[in-house]
């Protein structure tokens, strides 16, 4: 498979990257297990978690699960050595971690030690910040994002703080290098410049909502990556199942995450995704999938993947067979002529949620 450098990190990980925000919630630990090793078998050596996840929903006394399932793997299989492996430290806001603190050093202290404990290992690949303090136009939040209420003194101290806390687990070597999530393109130089300055890590990945139905990253923040030299980990290539056409029609699928979701009495929302112009728009990219004869889910997960900026992306299953499926998008190639009738329709549906 093939595999890109991770920024200036040194490191070098595959195109598609496991995701496993669903496990120890809707994908048990065998299930699990098993799909750590199919992707292995598949070529894959990058694996993203969360000390917040499993997800849908997120619940205070389901925090850090899946890293217990990926430590268990671990300590069973004796294969640490061969995953890249990155989880996050959750940010503001989240009242089922640490009751919603921000992150700061005493918060990332606290997170990373209970990460290693977890993943029974000694060094996490890459560490991320799962979204700013200062707020993010992330997750629906684009609406309302309003920059004008940030302080810019107290965000350039937040970072210098971070970085320099950074620094010293680098030292410790309990880190190998440091990413984003959910971060702007002002955000992504406003760290790195403060890092090349003072001789800190610098932040070496952004990873971000990116998918045929949400493409953001498109425009300045794709100009960072390349001429930065900072890595793209795309999450949701699905647009949360969208785009794979399970949802048309009002159908929603026993064990999906829209399900699960309206089981534990939320909206089954997807996360604002589910909206009246979501599934006009995954009509006409289901449409497109016909018209080339590929697999749908397969075709947004080979265009996310080989996007000119993109490093990895995250995909994720909630069984088995689902994995298996998506593996399968490795050895899909799309046509010059299906990514102009995707951009076609991209240009008639622009960001349907």
């Amino acid at each position: 498979m093939t595999k890109n450098p991770l920024g200036r990190s040194g490191l070098e990980v595959t195109e598609f990257c496991l995701g496993t925000m669903t496990f120890g919630n809707q994908t048990d630990e065998k299930t699990a297990h098993a799909q750590i090793e199919h992707a292995a078998a598949a070529g894959i050596n990058f694996m993203d978690a969360a000390e917040m996840y499993p997800v849908n929903p997120v619940r205070a006394e389901t925090v850090g699960r899946t890293e217990e399932i990926l430590g268990n793997w671990f300590a069973k299989s004796g294969k640490r050595h061969e995953w890249i492996l990155a989880t996050k430290v959750s940010g503001a806001g989240l009242e089922a971690v640490r009751d919603g603190a921000p992150i700061s050093p005493a918060t990332m202290t606290e997170a990373l030690e209970a990460s290693l404990r977890r993943l029974q290992t000694d060094v996490i690949d890459l560490y991320q910040l799962h979204w700013p303090n200062r707020g993010s136009y992330a997750f629906r939040q684009q609406w309302g994002f309003a920059p004008e209420t940030q302080d810019t003194a107290e965000t350039r101290q937040h970072m210098a703080d971070c970085l320099g806390w950074a620094a010293r687990e680098v030292d410790r070597g309990t880190i190998r290098a440091m990413g984003l999530s959910n971060e702007s393109a002002w955000g992504t130089m406003a760290w790195n410049r403060l890092a090349e300055a003072e001789g800190l890590p610098r932040m070496e990945s952004v990873q971000n909502e990116y998918s045929l139905m949400y493409r953001m990253a498109d425009t300045d923040l794709a100009e960072v990556l390349l001429h930065e030299e900072v890595g793209f980990l795309p999450y949701s290539p699905l647009a949360a199942g969208l785009l794979s056409g399970k949802y048309q029609d009002g159908s929603v699928p026993e064990g999906s995450r829209m399900a699960v979701d309206i089981a534990f009495g939320g909206d089954g929302g997807l996360g604002g995704r589910k909206t009246d112009r979501a599934f006009v728009a995954a009509a006409a990219y289901l449409q497109v999938a016909r018209d080339f004869g590929h697999d749908p889910a397969q075709m947004a997960f080979a265009w996310s993947a080989r996007r000119p900026f993109v490093t990895s992306s995250i995909f994720g299953a909630t069984t088995l067979a689902q994995l298996d499926h998506a593996l399968d998008a490795i050895d899909v190639t799309l046509s010059e002529e299906c990514l102009a009738a995707l951009d076609a329709v991209h240009r008639a549906h622009p960001f349907p949620f």
